[in-house]
């Protein structure tokens, strides 16, 4: 009896041990013909990650304006608006299919967000803050040098 249940709970542990793999490591992605990680996604969840794409280069673009215009206050609000809170709300489906390397990338970038919208609110630094942006787009050229979506039937 004892060993039926030991043999039991291998068999969860094993299980669940292999979910947890897959959904926090290794995700959906195959290698791409151009050499990039292609991360396979149904076209919805395609639509959302490219959203928030979009949404980091909009705000880049607001930022640069700002600086351009020397008006810090810009530059906060729109490095805000993408900060950690703009990830929350991303459906527990779709992370599970982001390889691990690539959620890192992105929650980085939103960190880096967040932190360029606390130095421009309490340095005020022009520099600085284009030094932070300059930091932050290394993390947008690298995630799209290493990754393309591919929009897949759902199952």
């Amino acid at each position: 009896m004892c060993r039926l249940c030991w043999g039991v709970l291998f068999v969860l542990v094993l299980g669940i041990g292999v979910v947890v793999y897959r959904f926090g490591f290794l995700g959906s992605a195959l290698p791409g013909e151009d050499g990039r990680q292609a991360i396979q996604l149904d076209s919805g969840e395609r639509n959302l990650v490219l959203a928030e794409m979009r949404a980091f280069l909009e705000a880049v673009q607001m930022i640069t304006a700002g600086l351009a215009e020397n008006r810090m206050g810009n530059v906060v609000t729109a490095a805000r608006r993408v900060g950690l809170a703009a990830q929350k709300g991303v459906p527990l489906s779709l992370m599970g299919k982001l390889p691990l390397e690539f959620k890192q990338l992105g929650l980085d970038t939103h960190r880096k967000f967040d932190r360029l919208a606390l130095d421009a609110e309490q340095l005020g630094d022009p520099d600085h803050t284009l030094e932070q942006l300059s930091e932050l787009l290394r993390n947008c050229a690298g995630c799209h040098a290493g990754y393309s979506l591919v929009a897949v039937r759902s199952p």
